[in-house]
């Protein structure tokens, strides 16, 4: 992004976690440690099966006295009825913003800009009494303003920013590796750790316990990760979902999340992913490239 571009992305819907024992119950439940969330850091965290299995992701985000969970709008009802089921009496309450929430991408430059210190993954900093944080996942993803919808382009013409196409935000984290649409081909098909929640800073191995812990460690501990979810990207022909991938006629991966952007399940040895990234690959009736991250 140039400096003074921003990006609206209507599709990111927002959770209000709220009540004496929020912090208890998301500690509880989420991959990443609660305690680092506070008005200087926000997390990027999950919820998991309780075989460790991925279900969904989201931001944390401190809000006065209760948290805020960012996350693909189309998700927000789902994951307030898995909260509700987790919630039994815990003092809590879940409300849906959504509809009062915005998210607003800006460069990394205009971050530092607003307020000229370090530049940290997670950083939070408040801009008209919202906060506006360095993505926690990684630092190439630039920086949102979470603002109320009334406020947002009062903000957008005081930072004197302009409007582009939010495809340009989605390019470049289909670049980096980190799929943002569709999440819910992903559901229940893949361990968390799979979906590479390890690399993006997702998890916290050294926390208590939480839903899925157990899978998750074993596998991370005894190096038994085998699979990643990787970008796809088209020499020819469509990708579809369930197409299967080859490299010298032996499968290597399956299509879980189809268009726009492509993501398969791929495996990282045996062979080993150097071998064939960036090779031309086929991939049902198509021909692909397996692109490597350089977090990977």
């Amino acid at each position: 992004m140039e400096k003074n571009e921003v990006i609206t992305l209507e599709d990111r819907g927002f959770i209000q976690v709220k009540g004496t024992e929020a912090k208890d119950f998301l500690q509880n439940i989420v991959t990443n440690d609660i305690e680092k969330v506070t008005d200087k850091l926000t997390i990027f965290s999950s919820i998991l099966t309780p075989q460790g299995k991925y279900l969904f992701d989201f931001c944390i985000i401190k809000l006065k006295d209760s948290y805020l969970l960012e996350c693909e709008k189309k998700s927000t009802s789902e994951i307030i009825k898995l909260l509700s089921f987790y919630k039994l009496r815990s003092k809590i309450d879940l409300v849906d913003l959504s509809e009062k929430y915005v998210a607003a991408v800006i460069s990394i430059e205009k971050f530092k800009e607003i307020e000229d210190s370090e530049i940290l993954v997670g950083k939070r900093i408040n801009y008209r009494d919202g906060p506006v944080y360095i993505d926690p996942r990684n630092i190439n993803l630039g920086a949102k303003i979470i603002s109320k919808l009334e406020n947002i382009y009062l903000t957008i013409k005081k930072l004197n920013l302009t409007i582009c196409d939010k495809k340009k935000y989605y390019n470049k984290s289909f670049e980096l590796g980190i799929p943002q649409m569709d999440l819910d081909k992903l559901r229940d098909k893949i361990f968390g750790i799979e979906n590479n929640l390890d690399e993006l800073k997702g998890i916290d191995f050294k926390k208590g316990c939480y839903v899925g812990q157990e899978n998750t460690s074993r596998i991370k501990l005894k190096n038994k990760l085998r699979r990643r979810i990787l970008p796809v990207h088209k020499i020819d022909g469509e990708i579809s979902e369930n197409d299967i991938i080859k490299y010298k006629d032996n499968e290597i991966g399956k299509v879980l999340i189809g268009r726009p952007y492509s993501f398969a399940l791929i495996k990282v040895v045996d062979p080993d992913l150097k071998e064939f990234s960036n090779k031309e690959l086929i991939c049902g009736n198509s021909k692909v490239k397996i692109l490597k991250p350089d977090w990977i």
